[in-house]
């Protein structure tokens, strides 16, 4: 079936099967790989992008569904050549170790900030809860949140 997604900011036209899971049309039909593909039941937050600003969990998510709606992946958040805030705090604080579910944490932590831009730490935990991080970078991804936040409240 032919669908269009609007992935950070463009328009990308795919034919494919209604149910395929989003995260494979952003890896596989589109070569996206900064998306991860980490349980496939959406339990440990790997493959995070934001639809119309919401984290949501792109392997169980249908292409279908996310028609008509605004996408963005990893890829898309930095603005002209520049790292978003979360992506340069994960860098200064050295939050990954090995970094597979970092795209995620990061996807999470974004529409923390976007919601919420002097978080609690009871917030942060809440909302990155539902991330696992097999290296167990937890300290590090919450100092990089506070980071970002910090960041983000001085360019304001």
């Amino acid at each position: 079936m032919d669908m269009t997604l609007n992935i950070n900011g463009a328009s990308h036209a795919v034919n494919i099967e209604p149910e395929t899971p989003l995260l494979w049309v952003l890896r596989d039909a589109l070569g996206m790989t900064g998306t991860k593909f980490g349980c496939g039941i959406a339990q440990c937050g790997a493959c995070t992008v934001h639809i119309d600003g919401q984290p949501m969990r792109s392997c169980v998510l249908p292409v279908s569904a996310a028609v008509g709606r605004r996408i963005t992946t990893i890829e898309g958040l930095e603005k002209n050549g520049k790292p978003h805030p979360v992506q340069a705090a994960w860098i200064e604080v050295g939050a990954p170790q090995c970094g597979y579910c970092q795209s995620g944490q990061i996807m999470t932590a974004a529409a923390l900030l976007a919601r919420r831009p002097n978080p609690s730490d009871q917030e942060i935990d809440e909302a990155m809860a539902g991330n696992l991080c097999r290296c167990g970078t937890y300290l590090r991804i919450k100092q990089g949140i506070r980071r970002a936040a910090e960041k983000m409240s001085q360019s304001a």
